[in-house]
């Protein structure tokens, strides 16, 4: 019995030791980088306006099919993060968005999506 109790100690020490903070843990205290979505307002400015306007409701003056999508819209503005870098990342098949991974980096895009997040519509 005793030698029972000491064997279940061991593997007690040894599995908490594997889950408590060893390698391979996130360490939740470190800051998430934070990306800027006043540098991503200069991107946007520089790349995006011509066919998602200045508010991202999309440009008025160019006629493309399908239109641009309302970045300000609860259709975007719900979609997840990832969903949206890769949106921006590879492009959209069959519609004027092109892939911006040849041109930006991924901080930039990151950069250009916490812009987009301020277009939020109220």
């Amino acid at each position: 019995m005793r030698f029972a109790g000491i064997m279940l100690s061991l593997f007690v020490g040894m599995t908490s030791v594997g889950f408590g903070g060893g390698a391979g843990v996130k360490d939740l205290s470190m800051p998430v980088k934070q990306y800027d979505a006043v540098a991503g307002r200069e991107i946007y400015t520089n790349t995006c306006i011509r066919c998602h306007g200045i508010d991202g409701k999309g440009a008025m003056s160019i006629q493309l099919v399908p239109q641009p999508a309302d970045l300000s819209s609860q259709a975007v503005q719900s979609r997840l993060d990832a969903s949206l870098f890769k949106r921006i990342h590879d492009g959209k098949p069959n519609t004027a968005m092109g892939a911006w991974s040849t041109t930006l980096s991924d901080d930039e895009i990151w950069d250009v999506l916490a812009y987009v997040r301020t277009l939020r519509q109220e």
